[in-house]
């Protein structure tokens, strides 16, 4: 069994250790961090395993990256993709706020992948198309949901992206909302 890469990283000449490492594959780990835009915010970062089979940087995931990835499982399964992104519209109404930090120590991948197991099945297919795996992406938008509704009780970015990409009919649209760009 082949070490898994280290998820510490240097942020401004102050060691970050993870307060949960989640390996979601043979190739991909999810680090979660102590965050610092609220009182229990948390800070997701990633790695994934490259071609040369070495580990890429420490990776801060962004709204842009899975919404590419969606939008290349789209194009070869439009059908399915357009369910899977049904479904993340219902996690997000079901995603509640981290409110103490017993909840922020209890994250586990067990729990968060748990209740998705059928899905992860349902839409396995698309994981054969673009960078990431159904898992992985599960996995992360059920973190960047919790972070993004845990600093902001208000929040509609995850979701204003999920809209767009349900209508799916203006790639530069999907792309400025993923990107918080005007149009």
């Amino acid at each position: 069994m082949k070490k898994l890469p280290l998820m510490t990283y240097n942020d401004k000449g102050v060691e970050r250790k993870p307060t949960k490492v989640f390996q979601v594959n043979d190739s991909t780990l999810i680090a979660v961090y102590k965050g610092r835009l609220s009182k229990y915010d948390i800070l997701i970062k990633y790695r994934q395993k490259l071609n040369d089979d070495k580990w890429s940087r420490i990776r801060t995931p962004k709204h842009i990256h899975w919404t590419v990835d969606v939008l290349m499982k789209m194009e070869g399964y439009p059908k399915l993709t357009r369910e899977f992104v049904k479904f993340f519209i219902d996690v997000w109404e079901k995603t509640k706020p981290l409110k103490n930090e017993s909840q922020r120590q209890e994250l586990n991948l067990k729990s968060l992948l748990e209740i998705s197991s059928l899905e992860i099945k349902k839409f396995k297919d698309l994981s054969k198309r673009g960078e990431y795996s159904v898992r992985f992406l599960i996995l992360l938008a059920k973190l960047l949901m919790l972070q993004e509704k845990t600093n902001r009780a208000d929040a509609y970015m995850f979701k204003r992206v999920l809209e767009q990409l349900k209508k799916g009919k203006d790639l530069f649209r999907i792309l400025a909302t993923a990107t918080l760009a005007k149009r």
